[in-house]
């Protein structure tokens, strides 16, 4: 079992795999709001993965 992830811990992780991804620490300001919506799409994902986990013999989320 792992340990629950806040909101917070999941949007890092967002920020961290958009930053490596695009190459970019900070983008430009013409690039910023597809850079913000980037991390945002990454993390409803990632939400969306970790609420839909199941352990077997648990019935519920992975955490």
């Amino acid at each position: 079992m792992t340990p629950e992830l806040h909101d917070e811990d999941i949007e890092a992780a967002a920020l961290q795999y958009v930053r490596k991804v695009s190459g970019f620490r900070a983008p430009a300001a013409h690039n910023l709001e597809v850079f913000d919506q980037a991390v945002e799409a990454v993390a409803e994902a990632t939400r969306k993965l970790l609420d839909g986990l199941e352990v077997r013999g648990s019935g519920g989320r992975a955490s």
